[in-house]
């Protein structure tokens, strides 16, 4: 399986594999569930190769650790899935 890193990369820089709506679902503490957000809301900090940021409901700014994506969809269609660890 490709790391998250790499992938997130491919779709921020590939310009052909990058075509397409995008969606990453990552675990939320929060709320205790998977939260399904559109890669375009997703903002990363240059120099930053351990987490991005999103917005919250109430528009405060949450920094995501790349290990807390669980999924990434492309056009709806599920194409990458972190391995689940058993216990």
């Amino acid at each position: 399986m490709i790391p998250i890193q790499n992938l997130l990369n491919r779709i921020r820089w590939d310009r052909e594999f990058g075509t397409g709506s995008f969606e990453i679902s990552y675990e939320d503490h929060e709320e205790e569930r998977l939260l399904r957000v559109p890669f375009h809301e997703i903002v990363f900090e240059e120099g930053n190769r351990f987490s991005f940021q999103v917005q919250n409901r109430e528009g405060a700014w949450v920094t995501i650790p790349f290990h807390r994506v669980r999924e990434v969809y492309r056009n709806g269609q599920l194409i990458w899935q972190r391995e689940k660890q058993g216990v």
